[in-house]
């Protein structure tokens, strides 16, 4: 006789009947005291071992659900007959069955199930959609991207969200909603550019990629730069003047452009994302504005120091403050940069005084050497997103 055991809604197995009787003698005091017994609970129905295939319940099969962008999987718990929940002895120990009985069960279930964030991925040019998880900033994404497609981490340039079109409003910064789809864009064609500086603007918006890359962002319309149609937004500046930017932060490639005398003339080395058939002669637009960050239920914030974590979306208040303070640092510093001003929100949403605001930012954020000047106009943002002002 075996005896047909539901662990759950869409799993269940023959138990012999000979096992279900000793567990059930072995635990016999425990039961009697007990309010319910899992194991006398779960049992459904008995059948005779050679009809129990043909009368096998309909409808207990697992149901498979369309795949969704992100799966969020658990390893599942291992189960066996003999090492389920509620089999505990009294004394805290778990309660053996005899040597027979030990080897027909499965191993235990792990101690602790994980969950894992699996994101789909494709290369913005096209290409078949990969699968990706287990990085915890930006610089590993690249790396999981390049393993997916076979291709180098240096090739990665930048990451948009949702769209394969080099869209700066949706750009891969610090954060991806649980159900956003990632395009990655690469390396194209290289170009040479001799730019005279007339005036002191160039009109540039400088961001990077995180992982050692600059790249435009913005170009202002009826600058020096938009004049020049074969710069676009989505170039990576790989040199200026022959000096090296790889591995150089926005904020340092804003301050050596803008460093640069009026009145000459200097020569930017770029290369272009590698588009798709339909992008080709499209040059990006220059508009502003800020996306959602992450469209899915959830996001996965990415942190250059630390682990990633998996957060609530930001609320109206961090959204306002967030674009806010992204338009001061375009405003003094001449980039842009989502997870940067994401951060400041953070650091400055809960303090009490801009002392205790400019303290915060010099410990976590000292490396930028932000001036006073700066730090009283983003503790207002800050303060006027709170109260609705912005």
């Amino acid at each position: 006789m075996k005896v047909l055991f539901l662990w759950s809604v869409d799993f269940f197995e023959w138990v012999e009947l000979k096992t279900l009787c000793t567990l059930i003698w072995a635990h016999k005091e425990h039961i009697k005291g007990a309010a319910q017994t899992p194991l006398v609970l779960n049992i459904v129905s008995v059948q005779e071992t050679q009809t129990a295939a043909s009368k096998m319940p309909l409808g207990l099969g697992r149901r498979k659900k369309a795949s969704p962008l992100v799966e969020n999987e658990e390893a599942e718990p291992i189960r066996a007959g003999l090492n389920v929940p509620g089999l505990d002895g009294l004394d805290g120990g778990r309660v053996g069955l005899g040597e027979g009985a030990a080897h027909e069960g499965l191993p235990p279930p792990p101690t602790s199930l994980r969950p894992r964030l699996i994101f789909h991925t494709q290369l913005a040019h096209g290409s078949p959609t990969g699968r990706i998880e287990g990085f915890s900033n930006v610089r590993e994404l690249y790396a999981k991207i390049g393993e997916a497609f076979g291709i180098p981490l240096t090739e990665v340039m930048f990451c948009t969200l949702n769209t394969h079109k080099v869209d700066m409003d949706k750009l891969l910064g610090g954060q991806i909603g649980l159900e956003d789809f990632i395009f990655a864009h690469v390396k194209g064609q290289k170009k040479e550019v001799e730019v005279f500086k007339g005036e002191d603007a160039l009109g540039l918006t400088i961001t990077d990629n995180g992982a050692g890359y600059a790249f435009i962002k913005r170009i202002r319309e009826g600058s020096i730069i938009h004049q020049i149609q074969v710069i676009n937004v989505g170039d990576m500046i790989e040199s200026i003047n022959g000096q090296t930017l790889i591995g150089c932060r926005h904020y340092e490639v804003a301050k050596m452009l803008k460093e640069l005398p009026k009145g000459k003339t200097f020569f930017l080395k770029l290369v272009e994302p590698l588009k798709a058939f339909d992008m080709i002669s499209q040059r990006s637009g220059s508009r502003s504005g800020s996306a959602q960050l992450g469209t899915g239920r959830g996001t996965l914030r990415l942190r250059s120091k630390g682990p990633a974590t998996v957060e609530e979306l930001p609320s109206a208040f961090e959204e306002k403050a967030i674009e806010k303070v992204d338009d001061l640092l375009e405003s003094y510093m001449g980039i842009r940069d989502s997870e940067l001003a994401a951060t400041m929100v953070e650091l400055g949403k809960d303090k009490k005084n801009p002392d205790e605001f400019a303290e915060a930012l010099d410990e976590t954020l000292g490396d930028f050497a932000f001036p006073d000047e700066f730090v009283f106009d983003v503790w207002g943002a800050i303060g006027d997103a709170k109260v609705g002002r912005v």
